[in-house]
C-alpha cells in the first residue's frame, strides 16, 4: 500500500502532484506482478509511505509554517534553491519572525536582518548599510528598482508581506546596478485555496492603535480561482515632541488558473504615512566650542506647523505557464508611483551652549512624484548536457523611472534661511510659518534600463555544482536634478561565478564573485555629477544542517573593493546641498548566522557580523557603521498555548568627524520580550515590551546631525482567527 501523507496547504498537495505527473524523467516504478501470486506474501508487505513536497514557489511560502527558516528562494540566481544550494550569504525573515518579535515595518525588519544596519537620519527617511555600503535594490516579488533618492521615505507595513529574503553581497545576476551590500525581497501573501482569515487589535505606549485583518481563500467551488485582501491602520505619537504617526495599508491579490498549466496573477498595494511633526534633518550634536550637545531623548528640530505625508501604489500582473518538460516561463508587468508632499523645518548650525544662538532656520515647502514601470520575461528548467541534469535560468528586463520634484522656499530679505534665536533643549516648536514660492528649485529626470540575464546550474559531479552566468545592462537617463545635468548612458557588463560543494551530506562550501556597476548621481562641490563607483565582490563560506535538518549553521568571508564610492557628504551652508568626493574603499569581514530549531521547543535567528572597511590610504572610512554587530530572536514554546520571545540587537562603537569635531556614539544592546498565549482555537493574546533596559542611544550618525531613539514602550495584542 503507497500512503500520500497530507501536507498542511491542499493546494501543496495538488500542486505537487500535478508537478509530478508532467514533469519529464520521473519515473513511477510498478513492481512486476508474479507468475503465482502468493497471498501470504501480501500479509508481509511493508508501508510505503510518501510524503509530497511543494516546489517552486510553492516551496518558498513561509506563512504555512511556524519556522524562522526558510525552505527554499529564487531570490539570488532566479532559480529556486534551498540556502545550501546557494554561493552566497541569504536570511530569510519567516512570516512566523515577523509575527512572534511584532516587526511591523520595513524598519523593525531590517534591524532584525543579519548584517543590516537601519540609518534612521530622520523620523521619516531612512538609509540601510550592508557590509558598509548603502542598500539600494529593494523588490517586490523578484521586480523592482533601486530607490529614486536612495533612501526609504515614511513607514512600510510588513503586514502584507510572506516573507523577506536580504541577499548580502552584490547581486549582479538580477540587478546588475547597484551597491555590493544586500538586495532585499519583499514577497507579499499569496491567495489560497482553504479559507482563512483574521483580526487583530493593539493598544500601548503613546497612544498607539493598530487595526490589521487577513482574509483569503478560494472564489469559486473548484479552487481555480482564488483571491486574498489585507490591510491595516496604525496609529501613534512618536517618541519625540509634537511628533505623530499614521500608517495606512491596502493589498488585494487574485490568482486564476487559465488553464491546467497557466495561471494569471494580479495584485494591487497602496500605503499611505502621514507624519505630524517629523524631522528634516535632526538634532546638532557638537555645540560651538566643539563638546558634544545633550538634549533630552524627546528633543525635535520640528516646527508645530510641519508635516510629511508619502503615498505609493504598487500594481502587478503575472503570467506563470509550465511548458512542459519541466520548463516554466513567468512574465511581469508592474506599476510603481509615489507622490510626497510636505512642509518642514530644517535647523542647522552649532549652538552656543547655554544660550539661543547659533543655530538658523531653513523652511521648505516640497512635492514630489515618482514613477517606475517594469517588465520582464523568464524562463527557467532543465537541459541535459555530457549525461547529466542541469538547470538553466534567463530572462530579459526593463525598467522606466521618471522623478519630479519641487522645492519652494521662503525669503529672508535675500536669503531662504534665518536666525532661529531659540534654545532646543526648552523649544516648544513656535516658528512662524512663512509664504513659500519667492524662491523655487526642482528636478525632472527620467531613466531607462535595459538588461538581459543567464544563469545555468550545471551539475558537475554529484557533490559539486557550478553557477555561472552574467548580466548585460544598458542604462540611459536625461533631464536636470537641482540645477545639475542628470545625465548619462552607458552599457555593462556583469558576469558572476558561483559554486558549491557538498563535503557531507550535511555540510557544504561555497564560492561567488561578482562585478559591480554603480551609476550615481551625487554632485561634488562644483555641481559635477560623479563618474559611476566600479568595484568586485568576493565571498566564500560554509553552511551545514542539524538536528535533523532542523538547524542551519552559515559562515562567510567576504571582500569588496570599490573605486569612486560617494562619501558621506558634507552641508554647503553656500550651495545649500549635501555635495560629494568619490573615494575608493574596500570592506572586509566575516558573519556568522544559526538559524532554525534546537529542539526543546526553541526556535533561533541569530547572527554576528565583523566588517572592516578603509579607503586607499588604509584608514578606516564610513566610520558611521558598526565594525561588530550581533543580533538574536529567540521563541520559546513553554506549553501547547504559551510562548515566550526575546529579541537583542548589540553594536558596537560609531563615530564621524565634521570640521575637527568627533561625535560618538559607544557602543549599546536593545532588549526586547514578548508573550503570546493561545485562549482557545480562535482566540489568541500577546504583548511586547520594547527596549526593555530603556537605553539611551543616537539612532545613527550617517548623517552629522542625529537623534535619540526610542525609550521603553509596550503593547498588548489580541487576535481572533476564524
Amino acid at each position: 500500500m503507497i500512503r500520500l501523507a497530507s501536507p498542511r496547504n491542499p493546494l501543496t498537495l495538488a500542486a505537487t502532484v500535478a508537478s509530478l505527473t508532467c514533469a519529464p524523467g520521473v519515473l513511477w516504478a510498478q513492481t512486476p506482478s508474479p507468475a503465482a501470486p502468493d497471498p501470504a506474501a501480501a500479509d508481509t508487505l511493508s508501508t510505503v509511505t510518501v510524503t509530497a513536497q511543494p516546489l517552486g514557489s510553492e516551496a518558498e511560502r513561509t506563512d504555512q509554517r511556524d519556522s524562522y527558516r526558510a525552505r527554499r528562494s529564487s531570490s539570488a540566481t532566479g532559480l529556486s534553491l534551498s540556502n545550501r544550494e546557494t554561493p552566497q550569504s541569504l536570511s530569510t525573515l519567516t512570516r512566523q519572525q515577523l509575527d512572534d518579535q511584532g516587526l511591523r515595518t520595513v524598519n523593525d525588519a531590517m534591524a532584525a536582518a543579519p548584517g543590516v544596519t537601519v540609518e534612521k537620519v530622520e523620523t521619516d527617511r531612512t538609509y540601510f548599510t550592508a557590509r558598509g555600503f548603502d542598500i539600494e535594490n529593494f523588490q517586490l516579488n523578484g521586480t523592482g528598482l533601486p530607490f529614486t533618492n536612495g533612501s526609504l521615505w515614511g513607514d512600510v507595513d510588513t503586514i502584507v508581506y510572506d516573507h523577506i529574503d536580504v541577499l548580502r553581497g552584490a547581486n549582479g545576476l538580477l540587478t546588475g546596478d547597484g551597491m555590493p551590500s544586500a538586495t532585499v525581497n519583499f514577497v507579499t501573501k499569496k491567495p489560497t485555496v482553504a479559507p482563512k482569515a483574521s483580526v487583530g487589535v493593539s493598544v500601548g505606549s503613546r497612544h498607539a492603535r493598530r487595526l490589521e485583518g487577513d482574509a483569503s481563500g478560494a472564489l469559486n467551488a473548484d479552487g481555480s480561482v482564488r483571491g486574498r485582501i489585507v490591510g491595516a491602520t496604525d496609529d501613534r505619537d512618536g517618541h519625540l515632541d509634537r511628533n505623530h504617526k499614521s500608517l495606512n495599508t491596502l493589498y488585494t491579490a487574485l490568482e486564476v488558473d487559465l488553464g491546467p498549466r497557466t495561471t494569471l496573477s494580479l495584485s494591487w498595494l497602496e500605503q499611505e504615512s502621514k507624519a505630524k511633526g517629523p524631522l528634516w534633518g535632526a538634532l546638532p550634536t557638537t555645540y560651538s566650542d566643539g563638546t558634544a550637545t545633550q538634549y533630552d531623548s524627546s528633543t525635535s528640530t520640528a516646527a508645530d506647523w510641519t508635516w510629511w505625508n508619502n503615498k505609493e501604489r504598487r500594481l502587478s500582473a503575472e503570467l506563470s505557464h509550465e511548458l512542459g518538460d519541466g520548463w516554466r516561463v513567468n512574465s511581469v508587468l508592474s506599476h510603481r508611483g509615489q507622490r510626497t508632499d510636505s512642509e518642514l523645518l530644517y535647523v542647522f548650525g552649532s549652538p552656543v551652549a547655554g544660550s539661543n544662538t547659533g543655530l538658523y532656520a531653513y523652511p521648505s515647502a516640497f512635492k514630489g512624484s515618482y514613477k517606475q514601470e517594469m517588465a520582464s520575461v523568464q524562463a527557467s528548467g532543465p537541459f541535459s548536457l555530457a549525461g547529466r541534469q542541469h538547470e538553466l535560468s534567463m530572462g530579459l528586463n526593463w525598467g522606466r523611472e521618471s522623478a519630479k520634484e519641487a522645492s519652494a522656499y521662503a525669503d529672508y530679505s535675500g536669503s531662504a534661511y534665518t536666525a532661529l534665536n531659540v534654545d532646543l533643549a526648552n523649544w516648544d516648536g513656535s516658528f512662524t510659518k512663512p509664504e513659500f514660492g519667492d524662491a523655487t528649485d526642482g528636478s525632472d529626470f527620467q531613466t531607462h534600463r535595459l538588461g538581459a540575464f543567464a544563469a545555468a546550474r550545471f551539475n558537475v559531479a554529484d557533490s559539486l555544482k557550478l553557477i555561472t552566468g552574467a548580466r548585460l545592462m544598458r542604462l540611459n537617463s536625461d533631464g536636470e536634478n537641482y540645477g545639475v545635468a542628470h545625465h548619462y548612458s552607458t552599457t555593462r557588463a556583469t558576469p558572476y561565478v558561483g559554486a558549491v560543494w557538498s563535503l557531507t551530506p550535511e555540510l557544504s562550501a561555497y564560492g561567488s564573485y561578482t562585478t559591480i556597476f554603480k551609476p550615481q548621481t551625487q554632485v561634488n562641490a562644483q555641481l559635477q555629477v560623479l563618474t559611476p563607483a566600479s568595484g568586485h565582490n568576493t565571498e566564500v563560506g560554509l553552511k551545514s544542517e542539524l538536528l535533523a535538518r532542523k538547524l542551519e549553521l552559515r559562515a562567510a568571508l567576504f571582500r569588496t573593493q570599490l573605486k569612486g564610492l560617494a562619501n558621506a557628504g558634507t552641508w554647503s551652508s553656500t550651495l545649500l546641498k549635501t555635495v560629494y568626493e568619490g573615494e575608493d574603499a574596500d570592506s572586509q569581514g566575516v558573519e556568522l548566522e544559526a538559524v532554525g530549531r534546537l529542539g526543546g521547543g526553541v526556535e533561533v535567528s541569530a547572527s554576528y557580523t565583523h566588517q572592516d572597511i578603509t579607503n586607499a590610504q588604509g584608514e578606516d572610512t564610513r566610520t558611521f557603521v558598526p565594525r561588530d554587530m550581533a543580533k538574536a530572536g529567540l521563541r520559546y514554546q513553554a506549553t501547547d498555548r504559551l510562548s515566550t520571545t526575546a529579541a537583542v540587537r548589540w553594536q558596537s562603537r560609531i563615530y564621524r568627524d565634521d570640521s575637527g569635531a568627533r561625535t560618538s556614539q559607544s557602543a549599546y544592546a536593545l532588549l526586547d520580550l514578548g508573550l503570546q498565549y493561545q485562549i482557545n482555537q480562535n482566540w489568541r493574546a500577546g504583548g511586547q515590551l520594547r527596549n526593555v533596559t530603556n537605553q539611551r542611544y543616537l539612532n545613527s550618525l550617517y548623517w552629522s546631525q542625529a537623534y535619540y531613539g526610542a525609550p521603553r514602550s509596550g503593547e498588548l495584542t489580541v487576535h481572533y482567527t476564524f
